[in-house]
């Protein structure tokens, strides 16, 4: 009998030891929930195998979490990485909703600064049984570091999430530390010039980038005020940085532009136009470059 009882106390022993180890185990990623921008608390029972995304942005940070393979139908316009051009598109700022039904996504992930588009859109597919989360529009880097939690909280990467924002911040922090000590300056982001000048203003994610760099921008207003010459030209900032290729002709193209300053030291710079517009993971890629733009003294080698 004795060693029937040493067996039974070493048996519960072992089932109370497997027990607390199963208790130890990082938490389940199923059944999951998360509020999106417009207030609505997501569920997911398991980890998605199928996913749509409908902004370059969202794109950028699923491939960046190592969800390639999950990932069934992507923007029009995703250019990068070079995956995303194989996998179905699905529209660029009007969606194709018959097709992002048929491809049976667990869940899409909308983009709040589409939804003059997607408020007529996001009912009719919640009606046909699709699951969608709207990604906030992220206005400052926190934001986007929330983004890409978030999503990685929703994918079951949440690791890598983590490991994603780190990686960003140190960039950021490298880039500042080239410019360290560099004297403060001013510019213009010109976000549209043919014909009308539209430039990033305060509040906006490129405002974000520019005050990383110590870098004024020359703009007062909130969002994307279009400027005028007049306006333009009154500002005199001491760089002007361009999102679109020859958009900066027509700044160097017209006499009236050549009492600017910028205008007259060259100091005109055309940028990518996704890194440092899309809250994802080259945003520090999109601090460096302003930085180059900028500061160029910084970066002779």
């Amino acid at each position: 009998m004795k060693g029937f009882w040493r067996v039974a106390a070493t048996a519960t022993m072992a089932l109370t030891i497997l027990a607390a180890c199963g208790a130890s185990e990082p938490a389940s990623p199923q059944g999951v929930t998360v509020t999106d921008a417009l207030g609505n608390d997501i569920t997911l029972a398991e980890v998605p195998d199928r996913i749509i995304s409908l902004t370059p942005s969202n794109t950028e940070i699923l491939f960046g979490l190592g969800l390639a393979d999950e990932i069934v139908g992507v923007n029009d316009s995703d250019n990068y990485p070079a995956e995303a051009g194989e996998k179905q598109k699905v529209g660029g700022t009007d969606y194709n909703l018959e097709m992002i039904v048929a491809l049976e996504p667990d869940i899409v992930f909308a983009h709040e600064s589409s939804m003059s588009t997607l408020t007529m859109a996001i009912p009719q597919l919640e009606a046909a049984g699709v699951t969608v989360f709207v990604v906030e529009n992220a206005e400052s880097f926190d934001e986007t570091y929330a983004t890409i939690e978030d999503i990685g909280k929703l994918t079951g990467k949440e690791a890598e999430a983590a490991e994603m924002i780190s990686n960003i911040q140190t960039d950021v922090l490298q880039v500042q530390k080239v410019i360290e000590g560099q004297p403060a300056k001013s510019a213009f982001l010109v976000v549209g010039g043919s014909p009308d000048i539209y430039v990033a203003g305060q509040g906006t994610f490129m405002n974000e980038m520019l005050k990383a760099i110590n870098v004024e921008n020359a703009v007062k207003e909130e969002g994307w005020p279009l400027y005028s010459p007049e306006q333009f030209i009154a500002a005199n900032p001491d760089s002007l940085i361009f999102t679109y290729e020859g958009d900066d002709d027509i700044i160097r193209n017209n006499p009236a532009f050549a009492v600017m300053d910028a205008v007259e030291k060259d100091a005109l710079t055309v940028v990518d136009g996704d890194t440092t517009s899309r809250q994802g993971p080259r945003l520090a890629e999109g601090v460096e470059e302003l930085a180059r733009a900028i500061y160029p003294e910084a970066f002779h080698e």
